[in-house]
């Protein structure tokens, strides 16, 4: 046995003694939400979070509605000096076109044009629904060209069954694995399971960011993914998400809450907000209070 030298005995004695949660740096924590009040929200301010999401149609710059909902958008994140993270998704003008790897380049450039300051992307919102990972892969390759000090996401891909054998086939079909992933793992935070988490994790290398992630107050979209919904069992899932989803593996980096809040007539189909149409906070933000150390108020 070969002696170990005094220093780096100590160093072996000193991190034998760190506990378990050391050996994982802390997650990130993020919010995802596409209104804009949330920046004049004192509670949200409170929070102190770095990052944020939005998710936009590919063709955002070329309507006008669209660019002036985002200005105010991106204008609320660049005043708190927040690190915005822009997935594209579907035009309603084109409900089942795909746009060309040229037109997602020169989407990403004329976004960047406006918004200089964002430079995190992801190629497409929940891509593993309805997207070839060949034409997903394409769109990937030509955001990485366009933008090469960008960080651009493979895509938010939703924790569902074939995760992992789509994100197989976008790595073969692009010919590399990118740096990162995105993931909406409600049926994992919900269910309090690691299943989708694990599969996409095994399938894949690559750091990890829970794009969408946390509790579901209701929900009538149409889905046959069953999990249960109420303010308390969001709560309940968005405490799961933090003290057990992103440690089932140190490639998990950021967490985005979705969403902040649920206006008046929002929630018809799809309801995870901290803050309920009544501006009333509920359980599942003072779970997030209480891991980011922010006092209730």
């Amino acid at each position: 046995m070969r002696l170990i030298r005094p220093v780096l005995l100590l160093t072996l004695l000193a991190v034998a003694a760190l506990p378990a949660a050391a050996a994982q740096a802390k997650v990130a924590v993020g919010i995802a939400d596409n209104k804009s009040d949330m920046f004049t929200d004192a509670r949200f301010a409170a929070l102190h979070v770095k990052y944020v999401r939005v998710m936009v149609r590919y063709d955002a710059m070329h309507d006008a509605p669209t660019r002036t909902w985002l200005d105010g958008w991106m204008a609320g994140a660049e005043a708190q000096g927040l690190k915005p993270l822009v997935t594209f998704d579907r035009s309603p003008k084109r409900t089942s076109y795909n746009p060309s790897a040229a037109q997602m380049a020169k989407s990403m450039k004329d976004l960047r044009k406006r918004y200089p300051f964002v430079k995190e992307f992801a190629t497409w919102n929940e891509a593993n629904i309805n997207k070839s990972p060949t034409t997903v892969a394409r769109w990937w390759l030509a955001m990485r060209k366009a933008c090469p000090t960008c960080t651009v996401l493979g895509a938010d891909l939703l924790d569902r069954d074939n995760v992992g054998t789509w994100a197989k086939r976008f790595v073969k079909a692009a010919g590399r694995t990118p740096k990162v992933w995105g993931l909406h793992n409600y049926t994992d935070a919900n269910r309090l399971k690691t299943t989708g988490t694990r599969k996409l994790l095994g399938a894949v290398k690559g750091a990890v960011w829970f794009t969408e992630t946390g509790g579901v107050v209701s929900r009538a979209n149409g889905s046959g993914i069953t999990f249960p919904t109420s303010a308390s069992h969001a709560a309940k899932a968005t405490r799961f998400v933090f003290s057990t989803l992103v440690k089932v593996s140190p490639r998990v980096q950021r967490a985005y809450v979705y969403h902040w809040n649920t206006g008046v007539g929002d929630g018809r189909t799809w309801d995870s907000g901290l803050i309920g149409p009544d501006g009333k906070a509920r359980p599942a933000l003072a779970i997030l209070q209480g891991l980011l150390g922010v006092k209730a108020g």
